[in-house]
């Protein structure tokens, strides 16, 4: 081999020496950039998260499922298994529904009623922190009375009628359940007893006359 020959294999092997070389540096530069960079995403991702969480505001609907009971239905083909949910939806700042709903599962039929309790929302006259007057609401055959209570007396209630009052808000309140067992129909005969409410102020509105001369 020739001087120029010899030369030039040595030019070239130095050349895919330095290409190797290079080629191995950008690689591990290319790693370093990943491997710093990856825990940095992951904190920001992290941190947009907890953000994003801490930015959600709390919902001010409260809902208590009250009965979840097994319906069948009789069809041509034998029984239909369905469930029924009874589940009611207040704001305890004077807001309440009541929503019954069924369905072939329970989280569906829970649900649907909470939707259903959304659209049939009823609007509560609170006095100070029990009801203005005393009160007897009837749905089918069961009847509840409602009676106002001084402060610190909490709620006197059990079965459904007990989360109906508390979801509405009212914290002082006195109750008797009387006929029909149902909590479904406890639960409608105290929507019905709120719904029947009146204030102070608006009846003596409708009859031309003052506090004062309502009062006395």
């Amino acid at each position: 081999m020739s001087e120029e020959e010899k030369i030039e294999n040595v030019a070239e092997e130095t050349v895919e020496e330095k290409t190797e070389t290079e080629a191995t540096e950008v690689e591990e530069d290319v790693t370093e950039e990943v491997v710093t960079k990856l825990p940095a995403k992951k904190q920001r991702n992290r941190k947009k998260n907890v953000e994003t969480q801490e930015a959600k505001p709390e919902s001010e609907w409260k809902e208590q499922v009250v009965q979840i009971s097994r319906v069948t239905k009789v069809v041509k083909g034998g029984k239909k298994l369905s469930f029924r949910a009874v589940v009611i939806v207040g704001n305890m700042k004077g807001q309440v529904g009541v929503g019954c709903a069924k369905a072939a599962e329970v989280i569906i039929a829970i649900q649907k009623a909470i939707a259903d309790g959304r659209k049939n929302l009823i609007n509560v006259p609170i006095f100070k922190t029990t009801i203005p007057h005393q009160i007897v609401g009837r749905s089918g055959a069961g009847k509840v009375m409602l009676r106002p209570a001084s402060q610190g007396t909490g709620i006197i209630a059990g079965g459904a009628v007990r989360p109906v009052l508390e979801l509405a808000g009212i914290e002082n309140i006195l109750t008797k359940s009387q006929g029909s067992k149902s909590p479904l129909n406890a639960a409608y005969a105290t929507i019905d007893a709120l719904k029947s409410l009146r204030m102070f102020s608006d009846v003596a509105k409708k009859r031309g006359l003052t506090m004062a001369e309502l009062l006395n």
